[in-house]
Parts: structure tokens; sequence; C-alpha cells
């Protein structure tokens, strides 16, 4: 009879959890930029920043470090292939998860944001913990633009710029092009990487888009990697300059002793090298090359959906 009791009572209480709607979502601020219709709403203590209706970053209120999209710990493997690095370039603002949690985890690194918004820049201010300082620096310009007139040299890029059409967030069309890597890797050292977010998987939603930039990319880089997120649709893509092929007994060897010599802190580090992926998208036979002649994005974009 008690077993019957408290298994009835643990089915009541599921079903009453289960009954349990969401906090529905309280509109922080709300403008329209030049770019974008912005968005910042809490909901179920995590704080989220919208463009044009998608989701763009979300922090936990509690914890600023924790609560993001789980892409942008990819943006940390960088080390893997160059553990020296003493300033970054990141394209993109968003509300700065990225800027956020290098400035904790690597304090004595310079990063470099180009954000395109003036207006992004100050939400991120306002409402994402994200402070400019000497070592946390914003430029307000076109990513491309900046890069063609800077002569800095950086230990890694990190693309993280959208924009949004009629497909949903999609990646400017001169940010994917063989010219612009080009440019990019003029301005990365011999060891140096690039790390790319693209919005889609390696294989069905929205794959051709992997597969264009993956082809774009070995015009330019002598390897390219991939790092699917679980938890979402995306793919970092890891390009790098060393002709090196990195296999995964390196990778994790490299990764031990960054976290070992507390050069890496990030608690979820070597969960997410699990991700890596050497192999090219299945695609990527028939996959086109992006110029700045030829940049078909928004066809791509179509494709899968």
């Amino acid at each position: 009879m008690a077993k019957a009791f408290w298994t009835a009572t643990w089915m009541l209480l599921c079903w009453m959890a289960a009954r349990v709607e969401a906090a529905p979502p309280v509109t922080v601020f709300e403008t329209t930029s030049a770019y974008h219709n912005i968005i910042v709403y809490d909901q179920d203590g995590i704080r989220v920043l919208s463009f044009d209706g998608s989701m763009e970053t979300k922090m936990s209120l509690r914890y600023p470090l924790r609560g993001h999209f789980e892409y942008t710990e990819f943006f940390h493997v960088p080390w893997i292939w160059n553990n020296q690095m003493t300033n970054i370039l990141m394209i993109g603002l968003g509300g700065g998860s990225t800027q956020r949690s290098y400035s904790h985890y690597y304090p004595y690194l310079t990063v470099e944001t180009v954000e395109i918004d003036p207006m992004v820049v100050q939400v991120a201010s306002n409402y994402f913990h994200f402070k400019e300082s000497p070592r946390q620096k914003v430029h307000v310009s076109d990513g491309r633009v900046f890069l063609r007139r800077t002569e800095k040299i950086y230990g890694a890029i990190l693309m993280d710029a959208y924009v949004e059409n009629r497909y949903g967030s999609s990646i400017p069309y001169h940010l994917a092009t063989k010219e612009f890597f080009e440019l990019a890797a003029r301005h990365l050292p011999t060891n140096g990487v690039l790390c790319y977010n693209i919005i889609g998987t390696m294989d069905g939603w929205k794959a051709d888009l992997v597969g264009a930039i993956y082809t774009t990319l070995k015009t330019v880089f002598p390897q390219v990697y991939f790092f699917p997120a679980r938890e979402s649709r995306n793919v970092v893509v890891v390009a790098t300059r060393s002709p090196e092929p990195m296999v995964s007994a390196t990778l994790y060897a490299r990764a031990t002793a960054l976290i070992n010599s507390r050069r890496i802190t990030l608690d979820t580090f070597r969960n997410r090298l699990y991700s890596f992926r050497t192999a090219p998208p299945a695609n990527h036979l028939r996959s086109p090359l992006l110029t700045d002649d030829f940049a078909p994005v928004d066809g791509l974009l179509r494709v899968g959906e």
C-alpha cells in the first residue's frame, strides 16, 4: 500500500511539473537601429538578445559567464594551434558572450571586436555586462573594411557576424568569399587560426552553406576542421595556416597540456573537443566556390529548409 501511495504521489508530482509553463518573457529594452530591430528580454533567469526575431545571445542573469550558446565555447579552440596568443580579433559583437568569456579566462590577452552597429555596442554594455577597457576594444566598422585598413597581426580571428534576410539569419556575402579569406589570412601568423560560426548542419539543414564555406576556405587555408554543436544547429569551422594535419590524439594531448598548465581553465573545454571532425562535408564536391563575383548565400540558405 505504501509503495503504491508513493508511486501515485510521484506520478502526480511529475504531472504537475509538466503542467508548469515557462514564465512569459519580459521585455527589458527595444529599439530599431539602422541594421536591426533589437529586443532584449528576460525569461526564466536568462537574458536574451534578439535581432529581427532571431535569438542572438543568451546569458544567465545570476551567472553571466553561463547560459550562453554552446557554439561560443568552440571559440576557445584556437589555443590548440597557437598556445602563445596575445591578441585576437572578433568580427561581430552581439551580446558579447565570447568577449566576456575571454576577458574572464584570459585577462592578459587583448580582444579587439569589430561591430558595424553602434547600437549593438550600447546594448551589450548596458544589458550584457560587456565592458570596454584597454584590453577589450571595439571598433565600429565593417569587418572587411577594418581588416583592409589595419596592419595588425592577430593570433586568431573569430567570425560571428550575421544579418537578417527573408531566409533568416545569414552570413554577410562579403565576409564569406575567397577574397575575404585571403585578406584574413594575411592578418594571421603561421600558426594562426580562423574560426567561423555557421548556422547550419554538416548533413541536412543548410548543409549546402557549410559545404560552400569549406570549399572556399580550402582554397586559402591548408587545413579546415569542424566543431558541430550538439545543442543547436551551429557548426564552427576552424581553418589553420599550419599545413600539418591535426589528429584527435594530438588534439587531446595538447588540450591536456593546456589544462595542466592552467592556460585553459574553462571547465567544459575538453568536452567541447569531442565534437572535432576532420572529414569534409559529404556535399563538398558539388559545393560552389564563393567569390566576390559569385556568392549566392541566399540560394544556399534555401536548400534543405
